[in-house]
């Protein structure tokens, strides 16, 4: 019997979610927030201590967590992404991890926890606060898909599509991005309420994105797809 190489190609244009309209229908989106955590943005955090500029990822915030209450009320699932890296004796400190970032300076977990499970520093910022019944997956690396139960919570809601927001976007929210596009999940992934260090690293990111591994679109063109209460 002939094999029909044109089937499987129909049956996936058949299931194809191929406009936005379709892409962000509330019954199967999920709005990822990565890693909005004090150590992240606020005064006196990790990265604060280091001397970076967080103006671009704090500008992001009064926004998001608009968008935050507009997702909720359209009936979005919401699942926050929240990093741990330090824990007691350093469970989730590879010496992989820790000779790269030594070697480049890129933080300084090995000289001060960052991102401590329970404390102040892996706390959410700026008014990003879940509410009871939302779902937390905490992560250890910098895809949230990594050795979490990320996947198997979204597939068990029948998420189709991924909204991604957060920080850093070139970092954390490109790598979360990219492994669920293999995992064959849509990616929407949002302009402005994403940030990075800098803008020409957060523009790059974009292309890349759109490109290769999903769309990249303003708040408001998802915005106005989903109802209001």
């Amino acid at each position: 019997m002939p094999i029909d190489k044109d089937k499987g190609i129909q049956a996936a244009m058949a299931r194809m979610l191929n406009t936005v309209e379709k892409k962000v229908n509330p019954a199967h989106t999920a709005l990822v927030v990565v890693d909005m955590q004090n150590d992240f943005l606020a005064k006196g955090g990790a990265f604060d201590k280091e001397g970076v500029d967080l103006s671009m990822m704090q500008a992001i915030t009064p926004k998001l967590v608009k968008f935050i209450d507009s997702a909720r009320a359209a009936g979005v699932t919401v699942v926050y992404i929240q990093s741990i890296y330090y824990a007691e004796n350093n469970w989730f400190l590879s010496d992989v991890w820790l000779e790269h970032h030594i070697r480049t300076g890129k933080g300084k977990h090995y000289k001060y926890p960052i991102c401590e499970k329970g404390a102040w520093g892996a706390d959410f910022y700026g008014g990003i606060k879940p509410l009871p019944g939302e779902i937390i997956v905490n992560k250890h690396r910098y895809s949230a898909f990594i050795e979490t139960d990320l996947d198997l919570v979204l597939r068990s809601r029948g998420i189709r599509t991924l909204v991604m927001t957060g920080v850093a976007s070139d970092i954390c929210v490109a790598m979360t991005a990219k492994v669920g596009f293999f995992k064959d999940y849509y990616i929407v992934f949002l302009k402005d309420l994403s940030a990075t260090l800098s803008l020409e690293a957060h523009n790059n990111v974009l292309k890349d994105i759109d490109m290769f591994y999903g769309q990249v679109l303003d708040s408001s063109e998802v915005l106005k797809y989903w109802p209001k209460k």
